[in-house]
């Protein structure tokens, strides 16, 4: 049976997990999300001998730490896409987002723009392709292509390892009812920002990637996820749960009605009043 969201304006999933009441007299706090620094193992001025790809990178992060890397011109690496031959599926058109496999990559000394993202799509292919995940997707009704993009969202929204699995029964449970997902990862992916404070204004971007305004997933995935968002994706734990909110590091409380999800909310704005909250990192 089609459940009905409450009015968009009222509510909004948020990075992280969080959910926040946008009705006048609501307490919202955020910060900006910490970005992970592009990490280079090796010494002095000599020449990196691998690369760290952090879970939950973009696409774009990733160009940006390869050409630092490879100590090319910015741009370079995004600029070689179409002549690297990355094996991707029909529904990515050509896209490598969430087919950047997030790993610590050797950079040998022949190494090129072309043959890192190959090895990062390659080892995607090998990871994503193998039995236990096309029988995951195929259990829940999807392609491997649309488990990566739900795994993408899961690696951006969940606040722990522990919590991957509830999001993405959010997720389905709100695929399933007609309801749009609601996701400020998803705007966030659409403006190229990382931040947990969104406006109503940002809900009304025109872009596939608005969650708010558009129903289903969003075309692509917005980031590259690891194996744990990638397990919570083909197999979540069941549940009836609708909303999450993060009341304080460490406590996420997923509701199955709005009534519970406003209660939850109400302990959020305490605790960010009394300042014991802070967001998570």
């Amino acid at each position: 049976m089609q459940m009905n969201t409450p009015p968009r304006s009222t509510i909004r999933l948020t990075r992280r997990g969080r959910v926040a009441l946008i009705a006048t007299g609501a307490v919202v706090a955020g910060t900006a999300v910490a970005v992970p620094l592009l990490s280079l193992e090796g010494e002095g001025d000599a020449r990196p001998t691998s690369l760290v790809i952090p879970e939950g990178w973009r696409s774009g992060q990733i160009y940006d730490a390869v050409d630092k890397a490879l100590a090319l011109p910015a741009g370079t690496t995004k600029k070689a896409i179409p002549k690297a031959g990355l094996k991707l599926p029909n529904d990515a058109e050509g896209n490598p987002e969430g087919y950047l496999f997030p790993a610590t990559y050797p950079l040998k000394e022949k190494a090129t723009p072309e043959s890192l993202l190959s090895f990062m799509v390659n080892i995607a292919n090998r990871k994503f392709n193998g039995a236990p995940v096309a029988a995951g997707a195929q259990r829940n009704a999807m392609n491997v292509y649309q488990a990566v993009t739900i795994a993408s969202i899961v690696q951006a929204e969940a606040a722990s390892k522990a919590d991957m699995g509830k999001v993405a029964r959010v997720i389905f449970n709100r695929l399933e009812r007609g309801m749009p997902l609601q996701m400020d990862s998803t705007i966030n992916y659409a403006l190229n920002r990382s931040t947990l404070r969104t406006t109503t204004n940002d809900t009304r971007v025109d872009s596939p990637y608005n969650s708010y305004q558009r129903m289903g997933l969003p075309p692509t995935p917005i980031d590259n996820p690891g194996e744990d968002a990638m397990r919570a994706a083909i197999n979540p734990p069941p549940g009836d749960w609708l909303y999450f909110v993060t009341v304080k590091p460490g406590d996420t409380r997923f509701a199955a009605t709005y009534e519970e999800h406003q209660r939850n909310v109400a302990e959020f704005n305490a605790a960010q009043k009394s300042g014991s909250s802070q967001p998570a990192k």
